[in-house]
């Protein structure tokens, strides 16, 4: 595995699943006003203003590409897709004005009317075909395949090529016939839609899909609410209102996006008033909440913690359940959060997003509970026979595990400390296999070694425990972590439980809504009785944005921008920006 697949600097498959590592020249500036951010006065909704977005690292338009997530986010104000994640991560049509299942694996759609691209064509079901063909024709690296293949999962993850089928019926109408039934079928509908006349002369071949691909020189054509204008490389990106937008003309009249570095550099532009938004980089975001002038907006990302267990060891053969519950109980993860993610984390007992439809009510049940952890240490006939503060086994051995992490990362390696004191509290001897200091001058050479080594030792099984994270999706397709056919691949702790297998081939046929959530009520109570990991939070974000931008601001770690059309400046903060270049 390479530390650039895995770490939480994503690309663009934000919804995919990642296990998680790590963590231009400026040529504008604006004029200084002065303005009451805090004013009691109600601001109503006003057309006009401009907003400066940071965009990082790009290097194409083209959204079939996307190959950062501040371009992902920034493409989601050009193109548009059949459906989008909703606000407890459930389905909803974008594209689609209404849709029907055939069977267990054809999706009938009726697409919206009067929706035209930006340079004034009428979007049709040929769009969606060509758009679909278009990714089945690409490389197995393309990003929205690779997402596709998250969605299709372990079961069916090599029948990419028949995943779907394009049936169009009429300019309106159209049938997509699944390869195979899987419950994540409207999830894999959440690809961008691109122009099928922009690249199709004639007859739609190969070469159509070639240029519709292509990196350079791109043209970004959308159904979204803002128009591309124009594209200095290396410096901006200029979009323009939509006014023949579907879901209305978006109050804000122009968005820049002001291409930099890093998100290092786009928070700095950010402090210095050259962009109006930015989001976190790392937990510490309390240095803004003096500014008067500055909105923070938190909101659960997608970057799962856990403690896993190797479970191919004699200890966790013999004493397994018991002892993962003990130290379930006995890690206080609110402690974690409080003095390592400084309260910008969620608390989770589950690989699944705390905001997430699918969650049950009874997806919480192991609170911070010492006694309960000695409890079950006890129950297990484990004793301190030699008074040292540790319990030996039921048969007077010693017990002493050791954790790994990567502990170049900074909140693993305070996270890993406080586990293993949380740990002995509870009588558990743990040594600590990792490197207890960064050092000052850590290198991105010295990250990668770290993590080869880490790998390494998961491969070989050479580990007691692990502290590690997943970037997940919104409704996680969890094969690949827990079935027993990953045992050697992502399955790293060697888990197999055939009930496990069930539950997740259940999760993964359930052919609609009602049964999607049984399945995943089932699965998530068998993850919460035998505990292959022992969860331990969701890491928090924040969107940090001037305060002149008002209106309906609900970020999400899918869609940054989310209701970007309904944000506006009120008048009394709209003022012209000065270009220095």
């Amino acid at each position: 595995m390479k530390r650039g697949i895995l770490c939480i600097i994503i690309s663009i498959l934000l919804l995919s699943v990642y296990l998680t590592g790590c963590e231009g020249e400026i040529g504008q500036s604006s004029e200084s006003f002065e303005a009451d951010y805090n004013s009691s006065d109600e601001y109503e909704p006003e057309y006009g203003g401009e907003l400066i977005l940071p965009v990082t690292s790009i290097n194409t338009l083209n959204p079939l590409l996307v190959n950062n997530r501040s371009y992902y986010y920034f493409s989601k104000l050009i193109f548009e897709s059949l459906f989008e994640y909703g606000e407890n991560y459930n389905i909803v049509s974008q594209l689609v004005d209404s849709y029907s299942f055939k069977g267990n694996n054809t999706v009938s759609i009726k697409l919206k009317d009067d929706v035209y691209w930006h340079d004034g064509e009428k979007f049709t079901a040929y769009d969606v075909a060509f758009t679909i063909n278009t990714i089945k024709y690409a490389g197995e690296d393309n990003p929205y395949k690779r997402l596709w293949k998250t969605y299709v999962g372990n079961f069916n993850g090599g029948n990419l090529d028949k995943i779907m089928e394009p049936v169009v019926i009429d300019e309106l109408n159209m049938d997509i016939v699944f390869g195979f039934p899987f419950s994540h079928q409207l999830d894999v509908l959440t690809f961008p839609i691109i122009p099928r006349h922009r690249f199709v002369d004639g007859v739609e071949n190969a070469l159509s899909y070639q240029k519709a691909l292509l990196a350079e020189n791109y043209i970004p054509i959308g159904t979204g609410p803002y128009k591309f204008v124009n594209y200095e490389k290396y410096k901006r990106i200029e979009l323009e209102s939509n006014q023949r937008y579907i879901g209305g003309r978006p109050f804000i009249d122009r968005i820049i996006g002001m291409i930099l570095k890093d998100e290092e550099l786009a928070l700095v532009s950010f402090e210095t008033g050259q962009v109006d938004l930015a989001y976190s980089v790392g937990v510490d975001w309390e240095k803004f909440d003096q500014n008067s002038k500055i909105k923070i907006i938190e909101y659960v990302s997608q970057d799962y913690e856990f403690l896993g267990f190797n479970f191919s060891k004699d200890v966790f053969r013999k004493y397994g359940l018991g002892l993962r519950k003990a130290m379930a109980y006995g890690i206080d993860r609110q402690a974690i959060i409080e003095n390592v993610y400084l309260g910008h984390a969620t608390q989770t007992d589950l690989p699944i997003h705390p905001n997430s439809w699918i969650l049950t009510e009874n997806s919480s049940i192991y609170g911070y509970n010492v006694d309960k952890a000695k409890k079950e240490l006890e129950n297990m006939g484990w004793r301190d026979v030699d008074s040292d503060g540790y319990y030996e086994d039921a048969e007077g051995n010693d017990v002493i595990l050791t954790l790994l992490t990567n502990s170049y990362n900074e909140l693993r390696l305070k996270t890993a400390e406080l586990i293993v004191e949380d740990l002995r509290e509870i009588g558990i001897q743990v040594v600590k296999g990792f490197t207890e200091k960064i050092p000052d001058n850590l290198t991105e050479e010295m990250i990668d070694a770290q993590w080869t080594e880490l790998n390494e030792a998961l491969a070989s099984g050479n580990y007691d425990m692990v502290l590690l994270g997943w970037n997940l999706a919104p409704i996680p397709e969890l094969s690949f972590a827990f079935h027993s056919s990953q045992i050697g691949l992502n399955n790293f702790i060697m888990y197999s439980n055939e009930k496990m297998d069930k539950a997740l081939l259940d999760a993964y046929m359930a052919s609609n809504t009602e049964k999607k959530f049984e399945a995943y009520n089932s699965l998530q109570s068998l993850i919460l009785e035998d505990l292959p990991y022992v969860s331990l939070l969701f890491r928090n974000e924040a969107l940090l944005m001037d305060g002149k931008i008002k209106g309906n601001i609900d970020p999400t770690f899918y869609d940054l921008y989310r209701n970007i059309e309904k944000w506006y400046i009120p008048k009394d903060f709209q003022k012209e920006r000065v270009d220095n270049n």
